[in-house]
């Protein structure tokens, strides 16, 4: 089973699901937007689109997301706040952008959706600006965090939804050019974690 079948099965009840715990996370995490400018703002994996109706109104927005089921309701949420929004269909993990044309990338709940997150750190590191940051809000374990039920159920929902064994220092290893700003928790005792990354100059 694909993650793209996976999340057309999801599509209909998504929000209804994942929109009331995320919601103050997601604000918190966006808020980040106004401590400057910026001009081009890239949300990989945008998914049904919770994150628009929370976005500052300005900048240039791009949304990309592997489920066209899923980009027709982030379309919907985007016209409802007539929003500045382009919509792509496409993977995180091989970015359809040119080098250095975002200024800020926002990666909320997709890293432990991938299997495959240290390619999707290093195209974020790729499309961003130098100077240009990464928003993460997501699960994380901790580096030597045991977790034994996480882990044992984390190759099967990784199948289905989501992994549960994902260590963000480890991905971080395989991505040069980037750097942790921020890195603090947002819900389930640190579980998930509000995290900014710094692209170098």
């Amino acid at each position: 089973m694909t993650l793209r079948y996976t999340y057309t099965l999801f599509a209909p009840i998504y929000d209804a699901f994942v929109a009331p715990f995320t919601i103050g996370m997601r604000q918190r995490s966006l808020a980040r937007l106004c401590d400057g400018p910026h001009d081009d703002i890239l949300l990989a994996g945008v998914g049904s689109g919770l994150d628009i109706p929370l976005l500052p109104v300005g900048p240039h927005y791009t949304g990309l997301d592997l489920t066209p089921a899923m980009l027709v309701r982030a379309r919907r949420k985007a016209i409802a706040r007539n929003l500045e929004l382009r919509l792509d269909e496409g993977d995180a993990r091989t970015l359809p952008y040119a080098a250095a044309v975002f200024d800020v990338v926002i990666l909320h709940l997709i890293l432990a959706v991938t299997p495959h997150p240290e390619r999707v750190l290093v195209e974020t590191a790729r499309v961003l600006r130098p100077g240009g940051r990464v928003l993460i809000l997501d699960k994380f374990l901790r580096p030597g965090q045991r977790a034994p039920v996480r882990r044992l159920i984390s190759p099967l929902l990784g199948l289905l939804a989501t992994r549960t064994d994902v260590v963000l220092e480890n991905i971080l290893a395989q991505t040069p050019g980037l750097e942790v700003l921020l890195n603090q928790p947002a819900l389930a005792n640190g579980w998930f974690r509000q995290i900014i990354l710094g692209k170098n100059l």
